[in-house]
């Protein structure tokens, strides 16, 4: 397995895990790139760090994110791994671990939900608005604006109703714009 299937395995099971936003290999003000890091419902953030080889997990302990966590993004954070290469016991504090067993992602272990600062949160912002960034140069001339509003366009060309099996931007689910509810 190389780490770019990894990668695309970390992105599909964060999809999986309801992250509605997703991004891989993105770097962020921090100097962090996340291997695959999805966003769910209040903004809550799930960061999935893919390791194939003992050597590339043990020097990711070096870096400066690592050193001082709380400049780490991520309110779950997670490794993804063949089966056997990390242990449990030798995890970051909070940290789950994902296992890649015959093609198949087991959690061993569930993440703290709380693990991003305040300073994290700034990093996932920059990433995100640097990755916003990204698309708008790509689609130029046309605004990032003008690109979110294609349902607009498509009911004008449609003369006045959106084609079929397309809904309204009013009626569309937001969860990000919703308040987490709290497990009781």
């Amino acid at each position: 397995m190389t780490h770019a299937q990894l990668v695309d395995r970390a992105v599909r099971w964060l999809r999986g895990y309801r992250c509605g936003v997703v991004l891989s290999e993105q770097a962020c003000a921090s100097g962090e790139m996340p291997d695959a890091i999805g966003w769910k419902q209040a903004s809550h953030s799930v960061l999935v760090e893919c390791k194939v080889t003992r050597a590339d997990f043990l020097a990711d302990r070096a870096k400066p994110f690592r050193q001082k966590p709380e400049k780490g993004v991520g309110c779950e954070r997670f490794y993804l791994a063949p089966a056997e290469l990390i242990r449990v016991e030798e995890l970051p504090t909070g940290w789950g671990l994902l296992a890649l067993r015959r093609g198949r992602i087991e959690m061993l272990r569930a993440s703290a939900k709380n693990l991003r600062s305040a300073t994290g949160f700034r990093c996932e912002m920059n990433l995100l608005l640097a990755s916003l960034r990204r698309v708008e140069v790509r689609i130029q001339p046309q605004s990032i604006t003008d690109f979110l509003k294609w349902k607009n366009r498509m009911a004008e060309y449609n003369r006045g109703t959106l084609p079929e099996g397309l809904t309204g931007a009013e009626e569309e689910m937001n969860v990000f714009l919703k308040p987490e509810v709290p497990v009781s």
